[in-house]
């Protein structure tokens, strides 16, 4: 069953006396529990899609189906409500509070969901505990490593029970061992049945994912299972 479905969706872009065609009539369907990278160099349209995808952009033309919901004309509220329901979002830089605490920051998103206190702790906790940083719940962001930073990061990614983890350049600000720890864990969240779409440049990172969809100049060049899905760091 399809999570994801776009038809012939495109993105213009406004610049002056210049359009700019990000997007050029993109058609993909992905199915609930897929591990799917996006892979492009800059300029390609990757960073435009996953946009559309993560419901943070509207497309100019064409449909994007979200979890059998329409999302295509969705005003900004109703942006931002499916995007808090539906979609965890993991970030290159992290993007964690500073002066808030791990638990803290996993716990925001629940705030916007609407869980009281005690729900928003418990939850956070737990969320903490499946990326194995529970006894890191009180260390602030400089408190911890890089690796450990983007753990909170997709705990927090995770805390909601999201529908699509979307991981945009995650091992982009880590160092090689980092970031064949942190893709393993993506590997285990894949496992338990998440839908993981990740946004990559970097081949041996996209390697992880089962199918790979590569773009150039806003138009998909190939859409292909990954038949040598790497693991710990090797090819399987």
């Amino acid at each position: 069953m399809s999570i994801i479905s776009t038809a012939e969706i495109s993105k213009k872009y406004v610049m002056g006396s210049e359009i700019i065609m990000a997007l050029k009539s993109i058609s993909i369907n992905i199915d609930k529990g897929e591990y799917v990278a996006f892979m492009g160099p800059s300029g390609s349209g990757k960073s435009t899609l996953m946009n559309i995808i993560g419901c943070l952009d509207t497309p100019t033309d064409g449909t994007y189906i979200l979890n059998e919901n329409n999302v295509s004309d969705f005003t900004e509220n109703e942006l931002a409500e499916i995007r808090n329901k539906e979609i965890g979002f993991v970030f290159q830089t992290f993007n964690l509070l500073p002066r808030a605490s791990a638990m803290e920051n996993v716990a925001l998103p629940l705030i916007y969901a609407g869980y009281n206190l005690s729900d928003r702790k418990e939850m956070a906790l737990q969320s903490l505990a499946d990326v194995g940083l529970k006894d890191r719940a009180n260390h602030k962001p400089n408190e911890l490593s890089g690796g450990q930073r983007q753990r909170v990061a997709i705990a927090r990614a995770l805390a909601n029970n999201p529908s699509i983890i979307l991981a945009d350049e995650p091992t982009g600000n880590l160092d090689s061992k980092t970031s064949y720890d942190i893709m393993n864990l993506f590997q285990e969240l894949h496992d338990k049945g998440n839908t993981v779409i990740m946004v990559t440049h970097e081949e041996g990172i996209a390697k992880y994912s089962h199918r790979i969809i590569r773009l150039t100049d806003g138009l998909i060049e190939s859409d292909t299972a990954n038949k040598h899905v790497r693991i710990t760091g090797i090819t399987a």
